[in-house]
């Protein structure tokens, strides 16, 4: 994908519709990637960086409402929420669930572009991570996948580094044990995470009991808070 344009998420089951909307935003300077539903947003997410998802209210299984509110535990990606329902109770539930604004299904195509390029302005400017992340005394090398203390190198096996290199590309941010799996090519699901979380820890923490910078979110999965 085209790095220099703003990249999108539409998210809807109408395929018409999505169909419109890729091509429309398209021709006005996005890069648009679409879903037909959570589970395929999902994926989405966890191979690509998006600057914000268009996001259909009403889905068969789980509703749009309900993706915003868990995708919002991890990520502050700008929403803009779609609906046929005009009530003003469901806009409010929308905006609760973590939308940053919503558009009345049928819409004028000009009016959501508008409101996408201002829900984007709006959104609070998250500086991309240097090539250096310091944990105390250990620094990661982005670039090159290499941990150093006092200079030299710390040896990781390819699933640290992996694991160690998908945390460090979004600090800050909530990966769930699907996401390392996806990003690593762990085998063994969601444990075999857990266990190289655990050896990872041993090599970067000053107490791998008492985690400071490769913290458990109970429920959710890992994040890294680096220095």
């Amino acid at each position: 994908m085209n790095a220099d344009l703003p990249h999108l998420l539409v998210v809807d089951d109408d395929g018409r519709l999505r169909d419109l909307l890729s091509r429309f935003l398209t021709e006005n300077g996005f890069v648009v990637v679409t879903a037909a539903d959570a589970a395929q947003a999902r994926s989405r997410l966890t191979h690509f960086d998006f600057d914000a998802v268009v996001l259909d209210l009403m889905m068969p299984g789980e509703s749009g409402l309900e993706f915003a509110r868990d995708l919002r535990t991890r990520s502050n990606i700008p929403i803009l929420m779609l609906t046929a329902m005009a009530e003003i109770e469901d806009r409010i539930s929308g905006l609760e669930g973590g939308a940053d604004d919503y558009v009345v299904k049928p819409f004028e195509p000009r009016e959501l572009l508008l409101r996408i390029r201002n829900i984007m302005k709006r959104a609070p400017q998250v500086q991309a991570p240097g090539d250096e992340l310091h944990l105390g005394d250990f620094v990661f090398r982005r670039d090159r996948g290499e941990l150093l203390q006092g200079g030299q190198p710390v040896r990781l096996t390819d699933l640290e580094a992996g694991l160690l290199s998908a945390l460090a590309a979004r600090p800050g941010d909530v990966l769930t044990r699907d996401d390392l799996i996806a990003r690593t090519g762990a085998a063994g699901g969601g444990r075999a995470v857990d266990v190289q979380v655990t050896r990872l820890r041993r090599k970067i923490e000053p107490d791998p009991r008492d985690p400071r910078y490769l913290q458990t979110v109970r429920g959710k999965g890992y994040v890294l808070r680096p220095d």
